[in-house]
């Protein structure tokens, strides 16, 4: 059954608490404003070359085998652990709690300090050290009083419940924060790098400056350097040009793919390559202008508004906010325009963040508690999701 939509006091209710910092890629757009004129807006309301027969089915499909866990609130990051149990984070709560990948028992770990959420800002993206067989860190990605940061804490399983995360090592930090537009996605890449998706924080301006952090792809060390290689020199910046990034996956081929909040028009899923300009805001979705990487695939933005994306079976799965539905991108084999597939529309409320589970299988996080959706009894939730 499909949940009820939105009355329209409620989403009038919306509009007028997130008005001045709402998006086009955002879950509640305002309609038809050029990015000169528009008011930030909300995206929250708002190698070896694969065979030809690698590539995926033309039609897929995503089923929902299972309901892992309930009684979220206001999930974001999900970080799978050796063994199969999940780390999750709180965005408002600013806390990160264990879920058994069995049974779905939840255990919190503890709360993250210095965490100051407010609008899209909090405790957002989480992920595992590539060494954390022997070191046991979790890097997480947040907002505090004045920036956006990346941080790591040791995981001691042996304390008591509530005591298990060690105090926040910065590694990163200066990132801008805005109440809209924060970014908040980060990942480990096939090359042990650590990359971060950044938003610019509703100044649109900061996504075409090299020399700020808004509105990037970051590629940096796992101590929080710039990593070598990077296309800038001595700077962090791997891609410009961004407005709100909240996605990150590789393939087999070790292709980076990121999805991105649009404005009013085009949400996209770009291909990323090391110091390409993805040209907001001079040019939303695909464009004739030079010297602007286009993307992949795009959506109208009531139809998406992706946050992440996981890769599994041959193709890209964005979970989508304002969309409420899972998007299939096939990208194995592909070369040129792709056609992606909905599913799961409008049956399990916004998405957030979605998975890599292994072979077949999806972790796929519900996000209906954060403020901007409709709650329903068991909101949020993980779901177990096959797919091909």
């Amino acid at each position: 059954m499909q949940r009820p939509a939105v009355t329209a006091a409620l989403a009038a209710a919306a509009l007028v608490l997130t008005a001045g910092c709402s998006s086009g890629g955002s879950d509640a757009p305002d309609n038809a404003k050029s990015a000169e004129s528009s008011p930030a807006k909300s995206d929250e309301t708002s190698t070896e070359k694969p065979r030809a027969g690698d590539a995926p089915p033309e039609k897929g499909s995503a089923t929902v085998t299972k309901t892992l866990t309930e009684d979220l609130k206001s999930p974001w990051g999900l970080a799978p652990l050796p063994g199969g149990d999940l780390l999750v984070s709180s965005r408002d709560e600013g806390t990160i709690t264990r879920v058994d990948g069995k049974t779905g028992k939840k255990t919190e770990l503890g709360s993250v300090p210095g965490v100051s959420p407010a609008g899209e800002g909090g405790l957002m993206g989480l992920a595992l050290s590539p060494a954390y067989a022997s070191d046991h860190m979790v890097y997480a990605y947040f907002t505090t009083e004045s920036d956006n940061r990346i941080s790591r804490m040791l995981y001691d399983e042996k304390k008591p419940s509530g005591q298990q995360l060690g105090a926040p090592d910065t590694v990163f930090k200066g990132i801008p924060k805005g109440v809209v537009h924060n970014g908040g996605r980060i990942a480990f890449g096939p090359d042990k790098m650590l990359y971060a998706g950044t938003g610019e924080t509703g100044d649109t301006g900061l996504a075409q400056d090299k020399k700020s952090l808004g509105g990037k792809i970051l590629r940096l060390t796992a101590d929080g350097d710039p990593a070598p290689g990077n296309p800038f020199g001595d700077s962090p910046v791997y891609s410009y040009g961004h407005r709100n990034v909240q996605g990150l996956a590789w393939d087999e081929e070790k292709r980076l793919w990121a999805a991105e909040f649009g404005q009013d028009t085009w949400d996209e899923l770009n291909e990323i390559k090391a110091g390409d300009n993805y040209g907001w805001p001079e040019v939303e979705g695909k464009g004739d202008e030079n010297g602007f990487h286009n993307p992949v695939a795009q959506w109208k933005t009531s139809e998406a508004s992706p946050s992440g994306i996981a890769y599994a079976e041959g193709s890209v799965w964005m979970a989508g906010l304002r969309g409420e539905r899972l998007w299939r991108i096939p990208v194995r084999g592909v070369d040129g325009t792709v056609e992606p597939q909905p599913f799961l529309k409008g049956e399990h409320g916004r998405l957030r963040t979605v998975v890599a589970a292994g072979g077949d299988k999806l972790w796929l996080v519900t996000n209906e508690t954060d403020s901007r959706g409709t709650p329903e009894e068991g909101d949020d939730k993980i779901l177990e999701v096959t797919v091909k």
